[in-house]
This record gives C-alpha cells, sequence and structure tokens, in this order.
C-alpha cells in the first residue's frame, strides 16, 4: 500500500509546503548563481528513471565553461570555483529537483537519478534500482554518497527497492538532514563529481 499509493503521498506532503517556504531561498540562490557562475543558472540533463525511462532531472548549475587552448573543455575539477563547490557540499545545488518530484518523474527517497548512458552497463541486479523511482536522497547517499564504491551503491539501491517502507523513507530524510550539516562523504578524492561508471568487466 505504502509503495503504490502512500509514498507519493508523503512525497507531495513535503515538497509542496516545501517549495513555498523555500522559494525566497530559491530565488536568492537562483540570483547568485546568475551573477557568480553565469547564465543560465538552471542545469538540465537527461537521467535514467523510473523502468529506465528517461527524464530531465534539474539543478543549479555549479560550474564554469572553460576551455583549454585546443578548445577542448577542461576537467570538472577545473570549472567548478568555489562557490560551486559550496553549492555541491550544502546541496543547495538540489532546490530545484524538487520541481522533479512536483511532476511526479522522481520521489524524495529513492536510488539517486543516474546519467542515463548508465542503462545499457548495468548488469541484471543493478539494473533492479530502476523498480522505483530516483530520488532526491537515498540510502547509498546516507551510508557514504561519493565516497562508496559503484558496487557498493548499487547494493544499498537495491536493498532500498526489496525494503522499501515509510519508516526506512522516514529514517533516510533525517540521516540526510544531518548527514547535510555535517557534509560527510560530499566527493572522492582528486574527484569533483562521482568517479564515471564504466560498468562491469567480464
Amino acid at each position: 500500500m505504502y509503495r503504490r499509493w502512500g509514498k507519493r503521498a508523503l512525497d507531495l506532503a513535503i515538497v509542496v509546503p516545501a517549495l513555498i517556504v523555500l522559494a525566497p531561498l530559491i530565488f536568492f540562490v537562483g540570483l547568485l548563481v546568475r551573477i557568480k557562475l553565469g547564465a543560465p543558472a538552471l542545469f538540465r540533463q537527461e537521467r535514467g528513471g523510473f523502468r529506465g525511462k528517461g527524464f530531465r532531472v534539474v539543478k543549479f548549475r555549479t560550474m564554469i565553461d572553460a576551455y583549454d587552448d585546443g578548445g577542448t573543455m577542461l576537467p570538472d575539477e577545473h570549472r567548478t570555483p568555489s562557490f560551486g563547490l559550496w553549492l555541491r557540499s550544502t546541496s543547495l545545488d538540489e532546490l530545484p529537483t524538487l520541481l522533479n518530484v512536483l511532476r511526479g518523474e522522481m520521489s524524495i527517497v529513492g536510488p539517486r537519478p543516474l546519467f542515463i548512458r548508465y542503462l545499457d552497463r548495468y548488469t541484471d541486479e543493478q539494473r533492479r534500482r530502476h523498480e522505483v523511482k530516483p530520488g532526491i536522497t537515498g540510502l547509498a547517499q546516507v551510508r557514504g554518497r561519493n565516497s562508496l564504491l559503484w558496487d557498493q551503491k548499487f547494493a544499498l539501491d537495491v536493498y532500498y527497492v526489496d525494503h522499501l517502507s515509510l519508516r526506512l523513507d522516514l529514517k533516510i530524510i533525517a540521516w540526510t538532514i544531518i548527514k547535510t550539516f555535517t557534509r560527510e562523504g560530499i566527493s572522492q578524492e582528486g574527484y569533483v563529481s562521482a568517479e564515471e561508471f564504466m560498468g562491469v568487466e567480464q
């Protein structure tokens, strides 16, 4: 019952008042992004969603456009100024993602939406993470986030799929609030973003 109806009800009970209360903050952060990082303030990217269906996730941009002398875009760590790093460490870049939850493309809690190009790289077991809607936060995020290896993240994602419940969702939301303030597991050493998932070696 919770999986089918209750989870969506919880999402709406959280996201509707959150968008109203946080509207001034969202506007202010968007203005700062526009001033410090340039336009557009919002960043949209195709991700893999429920049952592998693609959708466009919305976030505040955290990187600038910067190229080397040959016209090649620089790596993430050279395009992410301190302001962008701060947005990520505080998860303020995720605020627009509440719109994805409102539209029903995402949930508050669930496996993180990853690049759509990863869909062909999953094992059958890893692909089970798409049996539920992706989330703004999830079990893998509160258990280590980018400090975990890919197989560890996927194992936690599948565990979540198999044990989805109101109690687990509320625990993850509470853990997320704590982790946001402690800023644990934000990035891997040498990476601004998580390392690319290349699939399982045969």
